[in-house]
This record gives C-alpha cells, structure tokens and sequence, in this order.
C-alpha cells in the first residue's frame, strides 16, 4: 500500500531521492491565461460564461445575495457553529499577538528611521471547493487579515449545483460567522482574475490568499506583480518523524487523515525503527479499508509522493525532514521538543502524541494556510503579517543631514551617479559638509 524509501548508509544530499507530489504549475499557465485574459476584458460576462463551462451552473450575478449569507448561518447546525466559533476564538488569540508594533531608531542625533506597519488596503481571500468543503479555510483567511486591520475583504468560493449554484452553505456560514459580506461565486483561474482586475461589483484588490488547486497556483503565478499572493500552494504534505516510542496507531491514522484531502495528498514516515515501520504498515493496512474516503486514500498513500522512509538515526532523520520542508511536521520521539527545537524548515511543526496536524488545520489556533512543495525553506504560512507592509519613514534635520554628507557623495560618485551626491550638497555646501 505504501512504498519503502531506505536512505540507510546513503549519508548525501537526500533532496532528489524523497517522494515529491507531481505539480506542474508552469505547464498550467498557458490553459490560465486566455481564461485571466477574458476576466480582465469582459469582467463579470465572462465570470458567468466560465462558471457555466467549469462548475455546470448558470448564475445571472456571481455576487452572493446578504440574505443567502443570512439564511445559511441561520441553517447551520449548532455543533458545527459551536466548533467554527470555537476554531475563531483560538485563531484571533494566536494572530492578535502576532501585530507589528511601529519602531523608531534614533540613528544619530536628529536623525531618525521608523518602520510603520500598514495593512494593504483591500484582500481576496479564496476558498476551495471540490472534494470536501473548508469553512476552516475562510477562518484562516479571515482572522489574520482582519486582526491585521484589513479595511476591506472579499472571499470567493466555486458554486455548487447542488445549493443552486451558491458556494457551499458551511462556507456561507462561516462568512457570516466573521462579519464577511463581500462574498462571490466562483473559483479557479477565473476568481484569482476577478481580484485581480476587479469584475462588476468587485474592486479591484492588492493581495490574494489562500490554498486551491492547480488552476488558482498558476494563476497566481500569471498575475503575481498585478496582484500580490501569498504562496502557489500545491499539493497537501504530511511528514512524520518518530522513533520507537511513538505509536504505530496514532502515526497511521494521522498519515491516514492527510491522504483524504486528496489522490495526490504526501503522507510521509520517517523512521529510524524497523520494528516501528512494520506496525505502521500494518495499521494502515486495518485503517485504511475502515475509513470513508478509503479508495481515494489507498491511491495517496500509494502514489509516488508517498511512503516510509528509512534512515540510519534520528540525526539522519532531521537531515531529511530540513531536505523535505513539509506542510506539516508531526515530532513524535522521545524528546519531541528538543528534536523540534532543531527542525529548520516546516509549515508548522506538531508535537507529541496529542498534537495531531488536524488539530492544527481546525482549533489549535495556528494557521493552516502553510507553504508546500518545499516551499518551506525559504517561505512562511499565512499570518497577520502576510497582510502588513513595512514602510520605512526616514526623518533628519541639517545637522544629520551635514554630518553625514560627505559620505553620501563619496558613494554617489562611486556609482558614477553625481546627481545623487547633488541633490544633497544642493542642501549641504561641501565647506559645510563634516
């Protein structure tokens, strides 16, 4: 059901010999752009022409009715908008503490440099739809540009035939839930266009977020610099380092749980405990025909991207989770904080027994907006600060500016750029420069 890697004895770069999700976003561009380009010249007829052709539903507007909001909170089941509120209590604690404060550094005497912290003025923020439904997404989404002070949002989520062509009524409810009322009907390429170019009711916005498929990552990627993005993000990922102490039904199960989101979801053990290996395997084998999802979990967990990876020791073991950069790292050793303590590049890292990553994507408070692919090396999940610019506000007066000035020439002219070192002694004469 799941491959063996073993890197034992094998004490080189593991980067090239670790299961990876096929993702080609480059190849998707060229099917995204006649469908951005068609957003951006016709706006909302187009919205609704490519609705019809990719989701089988025919709207008149893409905006979602205030009532249609309204109505599906009103219809929510009471456990579900008890764990929805509960999910958004926790993730405000976590992202309210994470705010920018203004700093002011006193370079010299009257001269100084402060970083303001300013919130982009306008998001979209994109829920998927597809396999299964994410109200959890819109909470992700939502809380960090609202705690950023965000002045205005708009999500937008595929319609569903089956609600008549509205976005799921979870989704809705989840919207109403944090005060969202800007709300659209449609997904895909078309959706990141729409935030992108603005389309009917739909400003114009600076920044999209939030995870999709192969469609919404090559969009981002075709209109990054017409519209900032969080990430491009691609297939799910678990990785999960343990040695013989963790427990081959918790690892199973958690594996398990990541290959549901889809057939090209990473489940991933790494494992110095041959013994540990085999139980694992054992216990996916009873889990997995018992889960719901099981055809569409046997084809993750058995696919390329996929499998227990062997090593020699726990040091090996690390060496490959910072290779790897997963989505979500579960530690489950003997000393799961000391070990984590060393992981360098994760999406989030879970600790322990009772740290499960789906925790972690519905109340833990964390974020699960988080970098894929690998990503993780170089980039962050979505947090308030996704949502801030720094600004930089530089402010001195003649005796700062004088006695500094001779060496804002000197490095204008080594430039080869006079009018720059001019434009200062055109303030400072070089007999008043110190």
């Amino acid at each position: 059901m799941i491959s063996r890697i073993d890197l034992r004895g094998n004490p080189g770069d593991p980067r090239d010999l670790l299961p990876r999700a096929e993702f080609d976003v480059e190849a998707a561009l060229e099917k995204v752009r006649p469908i951005c380009d068609d957003v951006r010249h016709r706006g909302v007829e187009a919205l609704i022409e490519l609705t019809e052709r990719f989701d089988g539903v025919r709207l008149t507007d893409v905006r979602v009715p205030r009532e249609a909001v309204d109505s599906a909170l009103a219809g929510l089941d009471p456990a579900v908008r008890a764990a929805l509120e509960e999910s958004i209590r926790r993730a405000r604690l976590v992202h309210r503490d994470q705010r920018r404060e203004d700093v002011t550094t006193r370079v010299v005497p009257g001269g100084t440099v402060t970083e303001r912290w300013v919130p982009v003025d306008r998001v979209g923020l994109y829920v998927p739809g597809g396999r299964a439904v994410y109200p959890s997404s819109v909470v992700m989404n939502v809380v960090p540009a609202q705690e950023a002070g965000v002045a205005s949002l708009a999500v937008a989520s595929p319609p569903q035939a089956d609600f008549g062509g509205l976005p799921h009524p979870t989704i809705l409810a989840a919207c109403a839930l944090l005060g969202v009322e800007e709300v659209y009907a449609v997904g895909g390429a078309q959706a990141v266009a729409m935030f992108a170019y603005g389309a009917g009711e739909c400003d114009r916005a600076n920044l999209v977020t939030g995870p999709g498929n192969i469609w919404v990552a090559a969009a981002k990627r075709l209109l990054k610099g017409v519209i900032g993005i969080d990430s491009e993000a691609g297939p799910t990922e678990i990785m999960v380092l343990a040695d013989g102490t963790a427990d081959p039904g918790h690892v199973a199960a958690d594996l398990i749980s990541q290959a549901e989101h889809d057939v090209v979801a990473a489940s991933v053990l790494v494992t110095a405990s041959e013994g540990l290996a085999a139980a694992v395997e054992a216990e996916l084998g009873k889990r997995v025909a018992a889960t719901r999802h099981s055809e569409r979990v046997a084809e993750a967990l058995g696919g390329r991207q996929s499998g227990i990876v062997l090593v020699d020791d726990l040091e090996q073991g690390l060496d490959v989770v910072n290779a790897y950069g997963a989505e979500h790292l579960e530690v489950m050793t003997a000393d799961a904080r000391g070990v984590a303590d060393r992981v360098r590049n994760a999406g989030a890292v879970f600790l322990g027994a009772f740290a499960p990553v789906s925790l972690g994507d519905y109340c833990a408070g964390s974020n699960h907006v988080l970098p894929t692919g690998g990503c993780a090396c170089h980039s962050s999940g979505l947090s308030v600060q996704t949502f801030l610019r720094g600004i930089h506000i530089v402010d001195y007066d003649r005796a700062a500016l004088a006695g500094v000035a001779r060496h804002v020439v000197a490095l204008a002219e080594a430039e080869d750029l006079p009018a720059h070192g001019e434009a200062v002694t055109a303030r400072i004469p070089r007999e008043e420069q110190a």
